[in-house]
């Protein structure tokens, strides 16, 4: 029975006369609902659709008691964008209640590794799963699948290979082998058989059909939603119009100069935090900081690469020799930090907030698979702007991450003889945010016109001397907080 001062949200009908008297006086007194057959809500305001869908698995235990979540639905445990959910179970009928589909089929019942999801709602076991999402499927009436496209049961795959190698990946298979036999499904399990064989390389490569399954099984395995987000990219960059801005620190002593702000505004933004003097004193003077020596190294590291107009304008032919200029450069940045292996990409994952970079296992063939991409795009300031992401987002290395990727940015820009970027002080939080809108909410956008403003107030920077261009800095409001100037020019 129900207490009216307590509803739950979802009420179903019944047989038993005394609940039914109970819910008809509640609807006479219009603190109930009706919303679909045998369901009720105490929910007076939202759309029943929204009440439906965050309740469905409470909904179906209750309404189909021993129904069990099926093919495409196993795998991805809510409805689909047409707003099907499947499940197994004594009928085949489709049920139509507000914002969803429930689309039964006549099946097996759950058997032994099934477990409850909720109430009496049955989750098949991943092995299940996948091995329904072999089946042969027709496109419904809604066009519509049943089943999951191949290259996500790949994907399945490959996290368990992942997480658990061989002989994990193997385990799986001898217990898919029992479930097969069980559910007659034999047909099934030889594709999921040709394919794991494919994975471990005892089957033909062929036999796999997305390129992150033909990676992992050729040894160069990467990151798939990375690659996601650096396609996003490309596509982007590659419908913008540049600007080809001209570098203003064409003479020697403005190169050196600039070179120098390069390098203390990369710093900076790491943590890396120096007086302008002090700076100046440990890059021009020689000066040695006894209690700040991996912090000294840093700084003088940056500016051996950046102010080095030979080593600025090598980029990258060919993969390997990204990896080359990414080793070198970095071993010369991180030099004065050996527990942060100099040259030598990550061997344990590293984050940053809420960020977790590519995993060590995958660095390398995401590199690879993001260097076509990388090599299509035509304008140097395109190339400049998808490099300092890739790297940035990859984070190959352990620590010194954000300063090699701004050196990979700009070794494309002095190449072709455009102007250099500097990132000062009182842009750090738009830089870090625009690319956070990028990694996290698929968005190019701010990111590019973020870097090419950048570009834009560097440009700016047109004067020769040291004093000349300090004082301009600071007129620019450059070496201020974001909360205490904004960056003008």
């Amino acid at each position: 029975m129900f207490e009216p001062g307590a509803l739950p949200e979802i009420i179903f009908g019944s047989p038993d006369s005394a609940i039914s008297r109970q819910i008809r006086k509640l609807r006479e007194e219009r603190l109930i609902r009706k919303i679909a057959p045998r369901l009720y809500t105490s929910n007076l305001k939202d759309d029943p659709a929204e009440i439906i869908r965050r309740n469905l698995f409470y909904i179906l235990g209750k309404l189909y008691p021993g129904s069990l979540l099926s093919h495409r639905s196993a795998l991805e445990n809510r409805p689909t964008n047409k707003g099907n959910i499947y499940l197994t179970y004594t009928y085949t009928k489709n049920i139509q209640l507000p914002g969803v589909v429930l689309k039964f089929q006549k099946g097996p019942d759950p058997i032994d590794g099934d477990r409850i999801l909720n109430g009496e709602l049955y989750l098949p076991s991943v092995e299940r799963g996948i091995l329904e999402n072999l089946q042969a499927s027709r496109k419904g009436s809604d066009g519509e699948l049943r089943i999951v496209d191949r290259s996500i049961l790949e994907k399945r795959l490959i996290d368990i290979f992942r997480a658990d190698g061989e002989a994990g990946l193997n385990a799986f298979r001898d217990r898919a082998r029992k479930i097969a036999s069980i559910l007659k499904m034999d047909n099934e399990f030889e594709q999921l058989n040709q394919m794991i064989g494919a994975l471990l390389s005892t089957k033909p490569i062929d036999l796999l059909h997305s390129p992150a399954a033909v990676a992992e099984a050729l040894g160069a395995p990467y990151d798939a939603h990375r690659m996601e987000l650096i396609w996003e990219l490309f596509a982007a960059l590659n419908e913008q119009t540049f600007s080809s801005r001209s570098e203003t620190t064409a003479t020697s002593e403005a190169y050196v100069n600039f070179s120098f702000f390069e390098a203390y505004f990369s710093n900076y933004i790491e943590g890396t935090e120096f007086e302008v003097e002090e700076a100046r004193e440990i890059i021009f003077e020689g000066i040695f900081i006894e209690n700040r020596s991996g912090d000294t190294h840093d700084i003088k590291g940056t500016y051996e690469i950046v102010g080095n107009r030979f080593e600025m304008r090598r980029t990258p032919t060919s993969f390997e020799q990204l990896l080359e200029l990414l080793r070198a450069r970095h071993s010369v940045i991180m030099r004065g930090r050996p527990d942060k292996n100099p040259g030598s990409f990550k061997t344990r994952a590293n984050r940053a907030g809420n960020t977790t970079f590519v995993e060590p296992a995958l660095v390398r063939g995401t590199l690879m698979q993001a260097f076509e991409p990388y090599q299509a795009l035509k304008h140097p300031l395109a190339k400049a702007i998808f490099m300092m992401f890739l790297i940035s987002e990859v984070h190959p290395f352990e620590d010194g991450n954000g300063r090699i990727a701004r050196v990979m940015m700009n070794s494309e820009l002095v190449k072709e003889e455009l102007q250099k970027i500097i990132i000062p002080t009182v842009y750090r939080e738009d830089y870090l945010l625009a690319l956070r809108k990028l990694s996290r909410k698929k968005d190019p956008g701010a990111y590019i016109r973020m870097l090419d403003r950048a570009q834009d107030f560097s440009a700016s920077v047109n004067m020769e001397s040291f004093p000349e261009m300090l004082e301009y800095f600071q007129r620019s409001e450059a070496f201020l907080d974001q909360q205490e100037g904004k960056l003008k020019w």
